[in-house]
């Protein structure tokens, strides 16, 4: 083969190795462990990495209303994570927007000074959980592994993955690293009548089939099991009035607590709820339209 031709090889070769590299992850970036305090797992071009969160959801455990057993339990549990003392890791389950990843993310707006660090992991890449779990292993800071609104179906790799992380896999969790899970289903998986149906029984006694059985197996092997109910409706107008006073910027009751809630109960009839988080995004509405019509009032920060 002639020189030129040869010439034209290496640069056709050139053009490929450049097109290849674009395709190709690049390296990792930087974590700044001291400058952030939450951060998610992120898959790209096949590649897991941590990424800081620039500007997390601050919720102050105090604003979290009707859930004062929950909170009292697993502010407990988390601060024995931190101290270096045994500690479980924790199932919230039940009604949406009663604060169950509310509650998570007020831990780390009260312990963060303490040395705690917040990691949201996705469901769908649970399977990566051994990868996460590598990337902290051995750092002097305390990680929840935060997965919000689990919800799984049979035979899905991601259930497997958690089964095996949090008692089940040869390798087990370091002590830094603990899991915080929030699911509406007890369970965290559908449950059907025919379940039901699979249930025998044995000297007497019913024992359930295989297909609860499984079911059954991932949610117990969490040691906190925390449970949520539905607000009745003065619980969900305690919330609202909390909520507005706290995004107004004042301490006191408002001017007329009757008209707020008055708003407050068609807010919840129009929007089908008296959840929490329906209490939170009346009080944004409410304050917001007197914020507008009155641009001298002021409102407080939130977050704090």
């Amino acid at each position: 083969m002639s020189a030129p031709d040869w010439a034209g090889v290496l640069t056709a070769l050139d053009g490929l190795v450049a097109r290849l590299e674009r395709l190709l992850p690049g390296p990792p970036p930087p974590v700044d462990w001291d400058r952030y305090r939450a951060f998610r797992w992120r898959r790209e071009r096949g590649r897991g990495f941590l990424e800081a969160v620039r500007h997390p959801h601050r919720v102050r455990l105090e604003d979290l209303r009707g859930v004062d057993a929950q909170k009292s339990v697993l502010l407990r549990n988390t601060r024995q994570f931190l101290a270096g003392l045994p500690a479980n890791n924790a199932l919230l389950w039940g009604a949406r927007g009663t604060g169950k990843s509310s509650l998570v993310k007020a831990l780390l707006e009260e312990l963060s000074g303490e040395g705690l660090r917040l990691v949201e992991v996705d469901a769908h890449a649970l399977v990566d959980l051994p990868d996460v779990v590598a990337a902290l292993d051995g750092r002097p800071e305390h990680f929840i592994l935060f997965s919000d609104d689990l919800s799984f179906e049979a035979g899905d790799p991601s259930y497997k993955a958690l089964k095996a992380a949090l008692d089940g896999s040869v390798a087990g969790l370091p002590e830094n690293v603990l899991i915080y899970a929030t699911s509406n289903r007890r369970h965290l998986m559908p449950e059907y009548f025919q379940d039901n149906l699979e249930a025998r029984t044995v000297d007497g006694e019913i024992h359930p089939g295989e297909g609860v059985e499984e079911k059954v197996s991932l949610s117990e092997r969490f040691g906190v099991w925390l449970s949520f109910y539905p607000f009745d409706q003065e619980a969900y107008l305690e919330i609202a009035t909390a909520w507005v006073a706290r995004l107004g910027g004042v301490e006191e009751e408002p001017d007329d607590p009757e008209d707020l809630r008055r708003e407050a109960l068609r807010w919840a009839l129009a929007h089908g709820s008296r959840s929490g988080r329906s209490a939170w995004q009346f009080a944004r509405d409410r304050v917001g339209r007197r914020g507008l019509a009155d641009p001298g009032g002021g409102r407080a920060e939130e977050g704090g």
